[in-house]
């Protein structure tokens, strides 16, 4: 523990900070987690019996970047209990030291845990604090996102594998207030954080109408009318799929420059880069497919969203057996960008004639099926000229909402470096002050861990009564105990 004169720790909102710079308020001190909390304690203060139940929380439980886990699923302690699992309790805080989890903020507080305890993931560092921080205000101290940055930096292990270690996180200092302060800081920064979710609420769900918009917008427009012809894709185009060069021959891929593509990069409307790349010895000894720009592709395979997207290359590239080929023919009075606009439309109704067992997929003779209808050409281009101006203004609501969006972080981030430099409630001087607090908690931990060695050396001191085996004794000798 550091007292309230010195330079600041990280949080100032630089990126080697973690709280103000400069001396802290009246009252303050310095701390590192390790004298604030037990850190990755052994276990619960009370352990279950194995008919109790306690909460089961995952990774997955926990939500990024709002201090809230769920608590609701409950297992029988004795069917998980040999299991290497995370011990937590009430009120502890719990700290996702795995990437991406912590960059993505996974961290949180206890609560609502079935008997006050739980198992969770073996990726969590458990804070459980002695007294002198409140968990809450931890908890929104590793909340900032600068302090997840540093703590980024801080990571040790393989990619992908990279895990913040338990002595940086012991190691690190936060400003501590007094415990009444504390008290008063958690109160306002949760009621203005409500405000700033509540409008981020309605960010999202502005968001969400937006997108439904365009969608009952393309299939409105899509709709048949009287005059209009439907055909099959099969029917008015050339459609083909590519294949994927043996992996084990370097000389299919080393220095290639051929544009190879995959369904991966089907998810954005035009595909104008390649991202991996083959030989002209693949392309000439392979089924790859090549196609020129204005070719539309269809996801047919794909995890997630991206089975039946559709993008249109604007680069002459080959692709793999994921992506269907689709070129309409020259005979037909059809705007390719009309093609496309109804394999968007009806996105969700091409993923559902998929076929298989744990992935279903498209295929060839399916996407072949998909019906095209098919209005004049005259009133394709009307049609294709306002959904552009939809979706332009759309794009422009998109637009304001993420500056909006950028805005709440901003004020996030503000309302947090206030909160831990002193600045977002006032002191009271009758508090008592941190350094008192803990320097009480500190001294009854010690007459604690006294007491209990004087326990253990008086058992191990104390006479036991002689333990014989049947064999003689030698006069004025006592028997070895046994170790």
């Amino acid at each position: 523990m550091t007292t309230d004169s010195g330079a600041g720790p990280v949080g100032s909102g630089s990126e080697g900070e973690v709280a103000g710079a400069g001396g802290l308020p009246a009252g303050w001190v310095r701390a590192t987690i390790g004298e604030l909390c037990d850190v990755n304690p052994r276990g619960f203060d009370e352990e279950p019996g194995d008919d109790e139940f306690v909460s089961q929380v995952p990774m997955a439980s926990v939500e990024a970047e709002t201090g809230r886990m769920d608590a609701s699923t409950q297992v029988r302690y004795g069917d998980f209990k040999k299991k290497s699992l995370t011990r937590f309790q009430e009120d502890d805080v719990v700290f996702a030291k795995i990437t991406p989890c912590m960059e993505n903020g996974k961290i949180a507080k206890a609560r609502g845990l079935a008997g006050g305890r739980a198992l969770g993931s073996t990726e969590f560092h458990v804070l459980r604090s002695r007294g002198a921080v409140l968990p809450e205000y931890l908890m929104h101290f590793l909340l900032q996102r600068h302090v997840r940055r540093v703590a980024e930096h801080h990571m040790t292990g393989a990619v992908g594998q990279r895990r913040v270690p338990r002595p940086y996180l012991a190691e690190l200092e936060i400003p501590v207030p007094p415990l009444a302060e504390q008290h008063r800081i958690v109160a306002k920064l949760d009621e203005q954080l409500a405000n700033i979710e509540t409008g981020e609420g309605s960010l999202a769900d502005a968001e969400a109408r937006i997108v439904t918009f365009v969608a009952s917008l393309l299939a409105e427009v899509i709709k048949p009318s009287e005059g209009w012809e439907t055909k099959t894709i099969g029917e008015m185009a050339a459609v083909s799929s590519g294949a994927t060069p043996l992996k084990g021959r370097s000389d299919y891929y080393d220095g290639g420059t051929v544009s190879w593509i995959t369904s991966s990069l089907l998810n954005a409307p035009f595909v104008e880069r390649a991202d991996k790349f083959i030989t002209e010895k693949a392309v000439a000894e392979t089924a790859v497919k090549e196609y020129p720009p204005g070719t539309l592709l269809l996801a047919m395979y794909g995890e997630g969203k991206t089975r039946g997207k559709c993008s249109e290359l604007r680069i002459h590239a080959t692709t793999n057996q994921a992506c269907a080929g689709i070129q309409i023919a020259a005979e037909y009075e059809c705007r390719k960008d009309w093609v496309k606009l109804v394999l968007e439309a009806r996105y969700e109704e091409n993923r559902a004639l998929a076929s298989g067992g744990v992935q279903p997929n498209l295929s060839l003779g399916l996407v072949k099926k998909i019906q095209v209808p098919l209005p004049p050409l005259m009133r394709q281009k009307e049609l294709l000229e306002q959904v552009a101006q939809r979706r332009a203004d759309a794009g422009k609501m998109f637009d304001v909402i993420e500056s909006v969006k950028i805005q709440a972080a901003e004020l996030r981030n503000a309302l947090l470096h206030a909160a831990f430099t002193g600045a977002l409630v006032p002191q009271d001087p009758d508090d008592e002050p941190a350094s008192i607090l803990l320097d009480r908690i500190r001294a009854e931990r010690t007459a604690i861990v006294k007491q209990t060695r004087r326990k253990r050396a008086s058992r191990t001191t104390s006479p036991a009564a002689p333990q014989t085996s049947g064999r003689p004794v030698p006069s004025g000798t006592q028997e070895a105990l046994p170790l």
